[in-house]
């Protein structure tokens, strides 16, 4: 299990969802669709990804550019100037 630095806390939605934080999501490598095994522990809920690491990185250079970027997975959508700029807002 990785150290997380710091509290992270997230808040039950009125719909019983709750956001995973940025740094957990980053430091796990968590994907929006990613399923999770939820188990009760006393009084505690633990969450694990069905498939933690599942795919492996693969780099190949893009025609259009020339830069090196990681290879998408064959059913993964296309990223959109909407997507990088909403991940950009997380960044200072």
């Amino acid at each position: 299990m990785r150290d997380i630095t710091g509290v992270n806390t997230t808040t039950l939605s009125s719909k019983g969802q709750v956001v995973l934080p940025r740094l957990v999501r980053s430091q796990l490598h968590l994907a929006p669709g990613t399923r999770f095994v939820c188990v009760i522990q006393g009084d505690s809920i633990v969450l694990t990804p069905e498939h933690p690491h599942r795919f492996s990185r693969e780099y190949i250079t893009d025609p259009l550019t020339g830069l090196r970027v990681t290879k998408a997975a064959p059913d993964s959508e296309p990223v959109t100037t909407g997507m990088v700029k909403a991940l950009l807002e997380d960044y200072p």
